[in-house]
């Protein structure tokens, strides 16, 4: 093992916050000592009092909040709460019918949005299962027993935060914790220098090579991962929230207008009193989107389900895959997420025989020094090489790496050969260049070359061997020396499988990526290039430090890459993106990607990230495969279609049958709909959309972000619904004709079913038009919104000859309505593509 160039690393522990125990000062003795503790390990006795006294190696995780206490938030969306509160008017002006629908739907969306994301969690708890591993531990049976190597349950141990002992060529992974993707090498020091941590290993690490022992300093809520765990930050509203809840004020604003207006004109105009408050009531709940609720809980957990069986993506909070479907800027961290966390030799810029050389000596060294696992860039070179580079020799001594020397030295015998052994030496550029017999001029070219390579984005390993008279004694470092130079190995952290198609894929959707890491900029470059990102000028942490947030936006947008981050530089750039009106996701696995997880507008987590991250992300890859990403965006964008073309649909129509109902009630002696009339066809209406949740959007409508934005949205309604509402006047004309008495207290009945039945003819029509964009149908219709609309135009017109028309309220019409109604609608459907060449489609998904 050996450090590879560059050797600079990002210092973003220290942006973390810090645990309450911190073993900076005292030396290894006065910890031992402080913690009641030796070398030797605990007896089993010892252990599991300290289990009982300080509770188990678990981080502090929020509790699962109770099925009560899940239905109560799923009641806190503004449409549910008017619509409960409109359901409390209606019972008391005794209109029973009114609110036991109403209640009924609050209850259906509550109940199915409370299941699906009770069913995620226990998604996200079988996860965790999955990951549970264990540690090797030093116990004894009693105080005089001699200490025996056991595995145990890493929730069980009580391990976390560690002070080394003892190292032997150490070397961590701290990704989780820094970013940063290559390993950091660890070793004890009797007394620590200020703020040096090249003695402690925190919980989150993962052993890269070598082996050591240590004391347990931090365990549970004390360790540095757990600092960072419960420094949570507030939410900010997502994108959902925001577009659903600017629509939805907005359209409350109205309702809580429409029952006042009724009632102050009725009584002006006509001299009616508090008997029309049923009727205002019911003008109100058609202005509702009443099944909003239920509507988007339907796509939504429908669009989670098949993602989770189809792509294995859990979406732990429902709301998130309309985000994911409205996502333009993706964020992600390097390590682990673009990159498969595995360095790989790059062929091109390595020497074939420093190659050769380098995996002799993984192999021997390997093999001589009985060491049980290689490092990462061990297993490269053991991979790009083969046994016709191992077997032409024989080992005979090694000295494993260590990071005071950073060299790793095997000693080989070439068969054939007597009284010789190579020392084949592989380590850091600088560590060996200094070892090797050249000229200083030939060393500042090797180091000038060096640095060109680097600055490539590849980290390199300096190769060289020497030939020793062959003797009995063992080799030390110091026959490190006199060395002849072979070359350079070069190594670049291996692209994720998946990570160039779903770049790609991504890009195609209309989803910028950019990349946010803690690693050195020229790596950060190079694995860009790799998986298909142009990374343009990199920018790096320090660089944003001084900036205010508009100037950081400005940056932020013209940005591909930002190396070198800390945690709160991650959150501050997210932050900015979504200042600058950008729906910003952020896809990352490790602890320093905490604030950045929280910031985001979505947060994703493969399943193999830290816990803490993956219980801070709304959506969980359950494979580390990056093409799941792109079709849980597509299935966002799904979802999203199916919600907008609710909303485009029921809210045109609710809003010109209202101003239609406002002006019949000023013109009419009598009311112009029957409040169980209103009732009856809002429930048909409604029970008609429910097949919109089970559309298929046009192809168009998956390309680009699905974005559901409050002014384009009310644009569009205001525009469809005056367009319906001149619809139904035309109906009164029509009326006008057929039946003489309709417009006076003579025909009522005749009235109110010639515009119930156009009005379910109107909605039937538009649930066809409105959901499709651009294009009719692409050259299909969908089935479930074509026999629904179908179902809905006949209940209109056959209704009224039915037996239940007169319980109803409703009468028979005479054939001459029939083809002036056609004639109505061809012109109300001729208006309606009019007015969706002007434009008032483009804004909408």
């Amino acid at each position: 093992m050996a450090v590879p160039e560059p050797a600079e690393r990002t210092d973003a522990l220290g942006s973390l916050p810090q645990p309450r125990t911190a073993p900076e000062g005292p030396t290894a003795l006065q910890t031992l000592r402080a913690l009641d503790t030796s070398p030797r390990g605990l007896t089993t006795g010892e252990a599991e009092q300290r289990l009982a006294r300080y509770g188990g190696n678990t981080l502090p995780t929020a509790r699962q909040p109770s099925w009560p206490l899940r239905m109560w938030r799923s009641l806190r969306d503004p449409f549910t709460t008017v619509l409960f509160c409109l359901g409390l008017v209606s019972a008391l002006v005794a209109s029973w019918g009114t609110a036991c629908v109403i209640l009924a739907l609050v209850i259906v969306s509550s109940v199915l949005r409370t299941h699906g994301e009770y069913r995620a969690d226990r998604a996200g708890a079988g996860l965790r299962e999955l990951v549970a591993g264990t540690a090797s531990v030093q116990r004894r049976e009693g105080p005089g027993d001699e200490p025996r190597v056991r595995e145990t349950p890493v929730d069980d141990l009580v391990p976390a935060d560690v002070r080394l002992l003892k190292a032997r060529g150490l070397t961590v992974h701290q990704a989780a914790l820094t970013g940063e993707s290559a390993p950091v090498p660890k070793e004890p020091a009797d007394l620590p220098d200020g703020d040096g941590e090249g003695h402690l290993v925190f919980q989150g690490s993962s052993v890269a090579s070598g082996s050591g022992t240590a004391v347990v300093v931090a365990t549970g809520a004390d360790t540095r991962f757990a600092a960072v765990h419960s420094a949570r930050r507030d939410r900010p509203a997502s994108a959902f929230d925001r577009s659903v809840h600017g629509i939805s004020w907005v359209l409350i604003r109205f309702m809580l207008l429409t029952p006042p207006l009724v009632l102050m004109a009725n009584a002006a105009v006509r001299g009616r009193g508090l008997e029309t408050l049923p009727f205002a009531v019911a003008v109100a709940v058609g202005l509702t989107p009443e099944m909003l609720p239920v509507i988007v809980t339907i796509c939504l957990a429908r669009g989670a389900s098949l993602l989770a069986r189809s792509h294995g993506v859990i979406v732990r909070r429902l709301p998130a895959l309309h985000d994911l479907g409205a996502v333009d800027v993706l964020c992600v961290d390097k390590t682990g997420t673009l990159t498969r966390d595995q360095p790989a030799v790059d062929p091109g810029r390595t020497d074939p025989e420093a190659l050769h050389w380098a995996g002799a000596s993984a192999w021997w060294t390997l093999q001589t020094a009985e060491l049980t696992d290689p490092d990462p860039l061990d297993e490269a070179l053991l991979a790009a090489t083969g046994p016709e580079d191992w077997d032409a020799y024989d080992g005979v001594d090694a000295l494993p790496f260590d990071p005071v020397r950073r060299l790793a030295t095997a000693v080989v015998k070439e068969p054939g050969t007597l009284g010789v052994h190579v020392l084949a030496v592989k380590g850091a550029v600088a560590e060996v260049l200094e070892r090797c017999a050249v000229e200083e001029d030939e060393r500042a070219a090797l180091r000038a070359r060096a640095g060109e390579l680097a600055a490539d984005g590849v980290r390199l390993l300096a190769v060289a061997t020497a030939h020793r008279t062959a003797r009995t004694r063992g080799y030390t470092p110091a026959d490190e020396r006199g060395l002849t130079f072979q070359g350079f190995v070069a190594f670049h952290d291996a692209p994720a499988e998946t990570a160039h198609d779903a770049v790609r894929a991504l890009g195609e959707r209309g989803v910028t990526v950019k990349v946010l890491t803690g690693d050195h900029p020229a790596t950060a470059t190079r694995v860009c290039r790799d998986v298909g990102i142009e990374p343009g000028e990199v920018v790096v942490g320090a660089d944003i430090e001084h900036l205010d947030d508009d100037r950081l936006g400005e940056l932020a947008a013209r940005t591909t890459v930002f190396a070198r981050c800390t945690p709160d530089h991650k959150a501050r750039v997210i932050a900015a993106l979504r200042g600058r009106g950008h729906t910003a996701g952020f896809l990352g696995d490790g602890v320093n990607d905490l604030p950045a997880l929280r910031a985001a507008d979505v947060g994703v987590c493969p399943a193999g990230g830290v816990d803490v991250a993956r219980e801070s992300a709304h959506v969980v890859l359950a494979d580390k495969d990056l093409t799941a990403l792109e079709h849980a965006v597509v299935a966002g964008r799904h979802s999203s279609a199916n919600i907008a073309s609710y909303l485009r649909i029921t809210l045109s129509s609710n809003l010109g049958n209202v101003i239609a109902m406002l002006a019949a009630g000023l013109l009419l002696p009598f009311l112009p709909m029957l409040p169980p009339q209103v009732l009856v066809q809002n429930l048909c209406f409604d029970a008609a959309q429910l097949a919109l949740a089970f559309d298929r959007p046009r192809t168009a409508a998956l390309r680009r972000p699905t974005v559901l934005r409050p002014r384009p949205f009310l644009r569009f309604i205001t525009g469809f619904g005056a367009l319906g509402a001149l619809a139904d006047l035309a109906t009164f004309g029509a009326l006008a004709l057929c039946l003489p008495g309709s417009l006076d207290l003579g025909d009522q009945q005749g009235f109110h079913a010639g515009w119930f039945t156009e009005n379910l003819l109107t909605q039937a029509l538009v649930m066809l038009l409105l959901r499709t964009g651009r294009r009719t149908a692409e050259g299909r219709t969908p089935g479930p919104v074509r026999w629904a609309a179908t179902g809905l135009a006949a209940v209109g017109v056959l209704l009224p000859l039915t037996p239940l028309g007169p319980w109803l309220g409703v009468s028979g019409l005479p054939p001459l309505f029939y083809p002036l109604l056609a004639a109505v609608l061809v012109a109300y459907a001729l208006a309606l593509a009019v007015l969706r060449r002007r434009g008032s489609w483009a804004d909408l998904p």
